[in-house]
């Protein structure tokens, strides 16, 4: 009686750890897909800043009336109707040991002006990507902080 009980744990055991394997996971996609999802989406139309908050201060009102177009060539421009302002962007693939090493899909953004846009300039992990939204984080070394960014597409 007690070998039936042993046996029956065991194929039962065996039938769950079979059953959930991660291998029939439809929805996973390689690094490569996930970039060119990323860049398609936000190369489609204009983005706003939602949320920003640099160590826990909220400063989305620093980026209020810009709209962000993500350019091919890498070329990020903010404009506001008044201003113009530069970047760049790009969606990367980084598996060395950077800020989050468990998430390697890296949205990269730099401006060297203003010094409001240039606090946006960093290698960002992405926690989150629609066709309509763009959750990005950045854990800063040294006990600098951890900073949200968030884009989402404009209705147009």
């Amino acid at each position: 009686m007690k070998k039936k009980l042993i046996f029956g744990a065991l194929a039962m055991a065996l039938f769950f750890t079979t059953a959930c394997s991660s291998d029939d996971d439809s929805n996973s996609s390689s690094p490569s897909e996930t970039i060119q999802r990323i860049e398609n989406a936000v190369r489609s139309g204009t983005w706003r800043i939602t949320s920003y908050i640099d160590s826990g201060t909220t400063k989305t009102n620093d980026f209020a009336g810009y709209n962000f177009t993500f350019g091919a060539g890498d070329i990020l421009i903010a404009n506001n109707g008044t201003n113009n302002y530069q970047g760049t962007w790009s969606v990367t693939h980084d598996d060395s040991n950077d800020d989050n090493p468990g998430n390697d899909i890296d949205f990269n953004i730099s401006f060297t002006t203003p010094v409001t846009f240039a606090d946006l300039t960093d290698d960002w992990d992405v926690l989150e990507s629609t066709s309509t939204k763009i959750r990005l984080v950045d854990v800063s070394g040294g006990g600098g902080g951890t900073d949200y960014l968030t884009f989402e597409k404009n209705v147009e």
